[in-house]
């Protein structure tokens, strides 16, 4: 018997706030926000991708996590998430070692959130 490939993928994280971290999901990322299992809530980020937030009073925003969103440009990116408010931790930059054009914020829990675009042409014919 073969492993069937999942047809989803949801990553959960840790949050001590819900409210605040729904807010930052949506409002923000505009990701869609798709179930509300009480104390987890979960969000569409594309397709069949989702990330999952549920209410904990153990620490979030662990340094060895890291939420990586590719996009088309990210500078475009950064000037839509500093209007929001959101403070840019990492200015865009070129990083030449995995040859992607990247930034870093931080979601309300702590977590390290990347933005970045890959420049690997390999990368796109792979997907």
């Amino acid at each position: 018997m073969n492993f069937k490939k999942p047809t989803s993928a949801i990553t959960f994280l840790k949050t001590n706030d819900l409210a605040e971290t729904t807010r930052f999901y949506t409002d923000v990322m505009n990701f869609e926000f798709v179930l509300d299992q009480g104390d987890c809530r979960i969000f569409r980020t594309i397709s069949n991708s989702y990330l999952g937030f549920c209410l904990t009073e153990e620490s979030t925003g662990s340094s060895e996590i890291m939420i990586t969103f590719e996009v088309e440009d990210v500078d475009t990116t950064r000037d839509y998430l500093e209007s929001k408010g959101i403070e840019i931790e990492l200015q865009p930059r070129l990083n030449d070692r995995f040859k992607i054009y990247q930034m870093f914020i931080r979601d309300p829990n702590g977590y390290c959130i990347e933005i970045q675009r890959f420049l690997d042409p390999h990368w796109h014919s792979k997907r």
